[in-house]
């Protein structure tokens, strides 16, 4: 992808993400998000691998956030896993083979980019979308960082292997 589609994609993921957590209390903005991600995919250079991607990456994130939820990491008030957050897991996977792929080698980039990135984006996340968090933000953070320091070079590898 050339530098203009990496950095559209960037900027979809960040558009993406507000969408998500904005959609949690105005479900207007989950449909703005569904269009973002068929577009992401319609405009693909390789639409079917790349929807594997999406989709394998996703619906593993979205497990690990239900188990999470379930453990009482979070609570979510909808559901054990709200529409919101489920569509947040497949935005972030449209980045791994793109605006993210910096961070798959070598491995050490994205264990680090995990463990900063995931925490703060669960804790600045929450509150704007009415997640509890019990163990408190440092807690929570504690909890994340090393689940995220393996989950996103694990993430980057499931994506490539599309």
């Amino acid at each position: 992808m050339n530098r203009i589609g990496l950095l559209i994609n960037a900027l979809w993921l960040q558009l993406g993400w507000w969408g998500c957590v904005a959609g949690a209390h105005q479900p207007g903005w989950l449909l703005v998000v569904i269009c973002g991600l068929l577009a992401h995919l319609a405009f693909s250079p390789t639409p079917k691998s790349e929807f594997y991607a999406v989709t394998s990456v996703g619906l593993c994130g979205m497990l690990l956030d239900w188990s999470l939820g379930a453990q009482g990491l979070f609570v979510f008030k909808q559901s054990p896993l709200p529409l919101w957050l489920a569509l947040l897991w497949l935005v972030f996977a449209t980045g791994l083979r793109h605006s993210l792929a910096w961070a798959i080698r070598p491995v050490w980039r994205g264990a680090l980019a995990g463990m900063v990135g995931g925490p703060l984006a669960y804790c600045v996340g929450a509150p704007l979308a009415g997640v509890t968090l019990p163990l408190g933000v440092l807690g929570t953070a504690l909890v994340l960082a090393p689940l995220w320091g393996l989950w996103l070079p694990l993430a980057l590898r499931l994506a490539e292997s599309r």
